[in-house]
């Protein structure tokens, strides 16, 4: 929406529409956010203020307060220079080339940030065994994230490398495809598993959401030029913020 008074009216139209027994911010919540998620209002669009709002669509601006607040705490609203403007979260990401977080949200304007939960050198666990190919006994960098885009919480990012090709876990400050390429182990190829689930408590809490919320879980092993599995990592992603493309070719067209 370019102007102001189109976000009106796009409110206010809507407000009408609205099942009557919702609390009224709870209706102003339901139609921003799904104007976001259809794309109908873009990223950092700004908003008219609360007076405004409240007036032209016959609440109190308390009422409008209440509604920026949970907007604000799902992630979707932002307070810039004093003035709340939208945010468009859904993140997308390329199922077709070999990218780290960091990379790809900077590559799309936005700006990756992270919160370590964990940092260290332990056992592999059994899976980890299995996907980097490695003794039970052979000790692993375990790497444990929240993953933020510009300051919302997308993804919890668990990574286990072998010491072998990373000797300290204190070498990944941001990105760990930076850490390995010092270490001359960038990986060359990988192979990605995607699966659906559901947001545990603690999960929910760090990604601020709520029990049950949709996850897109992506598992990646990565390999060096001579075969060797260099990575594995397991990624839980909002499943509300983030959107995944792939491009397909067709080797033969069929008219």
């Amino acid at each position: 929406m370019s102007t102001s008074n189109s976000m009106l009216e796009y409110l206010l139209e809507n407000f009408k529409k609205t099942e009557p027994e919702l609390p009224l911010y709870q209706k102003i919540v339901n139609i921003f956010s799904e104007a976001i998620k259809s794309n109908k209002i873009t990223k950092d669009e700004k908003l008219p203020s609360e007076r405004v709002l409240a007036k032209y669509i016959g609440v109190s601006r308390a009422t409008v307060r209440r509604a920026f607040e949970d907007l604000s705490a799902s992630g979707l609203l932002k307070k810039k220079h004093g003035a709340s403007s939208l945010v468009n979260l859904r993140v997308e990401k390329t199922l077709s080339s070999l990218k780290g977080f960091s990379e790809e949200l900077r590559d799309r304007g936005t700006i990756p940030k992270q919160k370590w939960l964990l940092k260290e050198i332990s056992l592999p666990t059994p899976s980890e065994t299995i996907s980097l190919g490695i003794s039970p006994m052979q000790n692993v960098i375990r790497l444990v994230r929240i993953r933020f885009a510009d300051d919302v919480p997308i993804a919890i990012e668990k990574a286990a490398v072998p010491q072998n090709f990373l000797s300290s876990p204190d070498l990944v400050t941001d990105s760990l495809y930076a850490a390995l390429l010092l270490c001359k182990k960038s990986p060359v190829r990988g192979t990605q598993r995607i699966r659906a689930g559901v947001m545990t408590r603690a999960e929910a809490e760090a990604l601020n959401s709520s029990v049950g919320a949709p996850l897109l879980i992506i598992e990646r092993q990565c390999f060096l030029e001579n075969g060797r599995a260099v990575e594995f990592t397991e990624t839980r992603y909002h499943g509300e913020r983030y959107d995944f493309i792939s491009d397909l070719q067709s080797d033969q067209l069929i008219r």
